[in-house]
């Protein structure tokens, strides 16, 4: 699991019959660096999000098989899950 920023939406004109009322997130993963404050150099990724994020929210991401599970037993085809909505990430 990565801590990722939304910077984004994603909206789709044709889509899979499975992906009807999702939403789809564009977010850049972070690095530890860029937690503390650096600008973010990865390739953006788009998310499947449940929880209602928003820009500028910053999201637990499952990836690969993982990020299926919550689909059980109707699988959809994702890459890429929002597990939760990060508050706060404290590194003292």
């Amino acid at each position: 699991m990565r801590i990722a920023k939304v910077v984004g939406t994603v909206t789709l004109n044709r889509c899979h019959p499975s992906f009807a009322g999702a939403r789809l997130r564009l977010a850049v993963p972070l690095s530890l660096a860029e937690l503390k404050g650096q600008q973010p150099q990865s390739d953006e990724m788009v998310v499947w999000d449940e929880n209602g994020a928003g820009i500028g929210s910053l999201i637990a991401v499952s990836e690969g098989a993982e990020a299926t599970q919550p689909f059980r037993p109707d699988l959809k085809p994702v890459d890429a899950y929002a597990a939760a909505i990060i508050d706060a990430v404290d590194m003292s």
